[in-house]
């Protein structure tokens, strides 16, 4: 079993930056690909961004491109989401999760666990 701590959400002006920290406990995260996804009110969840088990390889949906970076310290069980240029459609609960698939890592199915979510909303 991994639990997942997600931390790092805020309120925040249009334009700024928050980052977002999970924290895993139970296993190694070395193990997992790990993926950043977020889900706003009314909508599905939706993937962000994804990191592979060594952090070589990194994923982003169009929407972060550019804007966000995703990196993980696996000696410190822990994994980033960097957000920049932050805008109002951004606001939503941001998830952290893991999987022990290698692909697929933008598909919410893949992953085995999750966090319980950090609110992150942008005022214009």
């Amino acid at each position: 079993q991994v639990q997942l701590v997600e931390s790092g959400g805020d309120l925040v002006q249009a334009g700024g930056s928050l980052t977002l920290s999970c924290t895993a406990s139970g296993r190694t995260l070395s193990s997992f690909g790990m993926g950043w996804f977020r889900q706003a009110p009314g909508k599905e969840r939706e993937f962000v961004a994804a990191v592979s088990r060594s952090g070589l390889t990194t994923y982003y949906a169009d929407s972060a491109k550019g804007r966000f970076t995703i990196s993980r310290i696996n000696v410190e069980n822990t994994a980033y989401l960097q957000m920049n240029s932050l805008k109002p459609e951004d606001t939503a609960v941001y998830y952290c999760a893991a999987t022990t698939k290698l692909v697929g890592l933008s598909t919410t199915t893949v992953y085995d666990y999750w966090g319980q979510g950090t609110q992150v909303t942008v005022s214009s």
